[in-house]
């Protein structure tokens, strides 16, 4: 290259870097566009909260339909800090992503999140499964087993154990005598308990076997079932949950868990499954 042409390719240069810094200058990066320590896209946050998709979320904050920090946000990719206050439809959005886990509970095992006079809890089996916090759905006594979900969706855990909703629970109980067809028609019309009247849904033998009752009941009232059976003279030696709200403990071993499929996620958030 002659010294003619490097004096030109240097003039370019200059001209070049101006031109790029006045595209720059012209179109400024919000503040809100940003990434900073412990950030993240509003619209992921609206996703983690189980609204929407990522990409329907960026449609709703578009629509102007997302407050954060009592501002209402339109621009699509910003970044809000993990305890930001982000609003949509009046409700706040937790941050967390969702998490539905399924339990095969076993017995001697307390429904609680931690209890140091207990040897085992329900959070120590599924300890493994996620990151976020988890917390039981309704109770099991520390001696029945069963189908048990552990959810950080407060809204869902809300309604499924709101006496209002009346979802389903089945029960597997085991007697330690032969239950009389009296008794049976006692718990099916109903009876006053200390703590007021109790009735079941639905009740039959399994198999024909008057030592096994399979009761259905909404109540969530503390160790019903037990003492339903108490009342006329029974014990209950071994309960077990077979059915919550749709859920079964199927393919599910004893003290095992899975997460809920999206499908049953879906169905419970609409109230299909009972």
């Amino acid at each position: 290259m002659n010294d003619k042409s490097q004096k030109k390719h240097r003039k370019g240069r200059p001209f070049q870097s101006k031109k790029q810094t006045a595209i720059k200058e012209n179109i400024p990066t919000p503040p809100s566009q940003t990434k900073e320590k412990d950030q993240i896209r509003l619209n992921k946050f609206i996703a983690n909260a189980g609204v929407c998709s990522r990409r329907e979320a960026d449609r709703l904050i578009a629509e102007g339909l997302i407050k954060v920090n009592g501002e209402v946000v339109t621009l699509v990719g910003s970044m809000v800090k993990l305890n930001d206050e982000v609003i949509y439809e009046g409700k706040v959005l937790n941050a967390e992503k969702l998490v539905y886990v399924l339990l095969n509970k076993p017995k001697d095992c307390v429904t609680t999140l931690s209890d140091p006079h207990a040897k085992r809890t329900v959070i120590d089996i599924v300890k493994n499964a996620c990151t976020e916090r988890i917390y039981p759905v309704g109770r099991l006594d520390k001696m029945t087993t069963g189908v048990l979900l552990l959810t950080n969706d407060g809204d869902l855990a809300k309604r499924l154990t709101h006496p209002s909703h009346e979802h389903r629970k089945i029960y597997h109980a085991f007697l330690d005598k032969p239950i009389s067809k009296e008794d049976l028609k006692k718990i099916e019309t109903g009876f006053e308990l200390e703590d007021g009247f109790i009735k079941s849904d639905k009740l039959s033998l399994v198999k024909e076997n008057p030592l096994e009752v399979g009761i259905e009941i909404h109540s969530g009232k503390n160790r019903i079932v037990r003492r339903i059976f108490k009342h006329l003279g029974y014990e209950v030696i071994k309960l077990d949950r077979v059915y919550f709200s749709g859920l079964t403990k199927k393919d599910v071993p004893r003290g095992k868990w899975r997460f809920l499929t999206q499908k049953e996620i879906t169905f419970l958030k609409a109230g299909i499954m009972k």
